[in-house]
């Protein structure tokens, strides 16, 4: 045997292992890959359904009892899936279950939504009630639950500007690259004082999956719009609309003016880039270079600037059909809607008028 001989054996050898090794290595991250994908699964909602039942739980019940009883009822998926993230809970902040009495449950709820109800034992005193109007940015929601006990403001906007940040991701819907503006659901929220901020934020984005992503996927799909687009557009409803009929037509002036490549012109955002609220935009603040100004850029601002209520998602989704361009609000909070610049003048001119006749009966006596 000649040494080119053995040498030609040798890198063969070598080639084939190579092979066999790629091959198992590709084999072991198809296993992983699957694994994981299963264990994401189990920690989803059981059901997009919502049906809510009563389950009575009794002093002393084990963990591995409340979880079983949960899987049975078809709360959860996996009796597992819930064990674990109580103990990785409990491991990180001292959670304590203490689920005497009744509970209602439903299989539409996120494993901390369920976590959450049973935590509060027979007592509904230990929890704070906060209210989230339509329309609050993060700052504003950080700032109440802040000053109600409930979280740390600074921790919680902190991780609500980075979702990256979150450990565990358990909502339908794609993790928001750069802020959760937008995806925190305006609502009335019960939380218990010193809440870790991720479990606070959970609960609001499980909120936001519940009461619109899953009912209006299957439309967002129908009607092409994608989702990060659709909270920008209801966030510029929200913070212009002041009338539940103006919505929609709202809606169509947006995506009339975007189809036309015209500048949205949306005072809401000017005020979002300032980073304060004012009763009057003045001219100086136009020129605010923000990519939010969108009297200085084209398109959709970079997110949306603030939480849409149900309305005005509902609105985005599904926008009137009109060929409106133009709108101006009249002391009553309603819109005049129009078609042209020259519409649009006149239209201001006659607000102007509503104005002056509304303050000018403000200031007689009397009146």
């Amino acid at each position: 045997m000649t040494d080119e001989t053995e040498v030609r054996k040798t890198a063969s050898a070598k080639q084939a292992g190579r092979k066999r090794f790629g091959g198992k290595f590709l084999l072991i991250v198809c296993v992983l890959a699957i694994a994981g994908g299963f264990a994401a699964y189990q920690f989803l909602p059981a059901s997009s359904k919502r049906n809510p039942m009563k389950i009575r739980f009794e002093k002393g019940d084990s963990l591995d009892k409340i979880a079983g009883i949960l899987e049975r009822k078809g709360i959860v998926r996996n009796s597992f899936a819930l064990e674990a993230y109580v103990l990785y809970r409990q491991s990180r902040s001292g959670l304590r279950l203490e689920p005497v009495g009744n509970r209602t449950l439903s299989p539409d709820m996120s494993l901390w939504q369920i976590v959450q109800e049973l935590r509060r034992g027979d007592r509904a005193a230990d929890q704070v009630k906060i209210v989230i109007p339509e329309g609050f940015t993060l700052k504003q929601i950080a700032s109440r639950l802040d000053k109600s006990g409930i979280a740390n403001g600074q921790e919680f906007l902190a991780l609500a500007e980075h979702p990256d940040r979150i450990e565990v991701w358990n909502q339908d819907f794609p993790r928001p690259e750069d802020s959760l503006e937008g995806y925190l659901f305006p609502d009335t929220y019960r939380f218990p004082p010193k809440s870790p901020p991720e479990q606070v934020l959970e609960e609001m984005m499980s909120n936001f999956t519940r009461r619109f992503f899953r009912p209006y996927k299957v439309q967002m799909e129908a009607n092409k719009r994608e989702l990060g687009a659709v909270v920008t557009v209801a966030s510029l409803i929200e913070r212009e609309a002041k009338t539940d009929d103006d919505r929609p037509r709202i809606a169509g002036v947006i995506d009339n003016r975007l189809r036309k490549k015209m500048r949205l012109e949306i005072d809401a955002t000017v005020l979002y880039a300032l980073g304060r609220h004012k009763s009057r935009v003045m001219f100086k603040d136009l020129e605010i270079d923000s990519p939010y100004n969108t009297y200085r850029n084209s398109g959709l601002p970079p997110g949306p600037i603030a939480s849409p209520g149900l309305d005005s998602l509902k609105a985005a989704v599904e926008p009137e059909k009109n060929d409106f361009l133009y709108y101006v609000a009249r002391p009553d909070g309603a819109h005049l809607f129009t078609r042209t610049e020259a519409e649009h003048n006149r239209a201001i001119q006659q607000v102007k008028r509503e104005r002056r006749a509304e303050n000018a009966v403000e200031e007689t006596p009397g009146g």
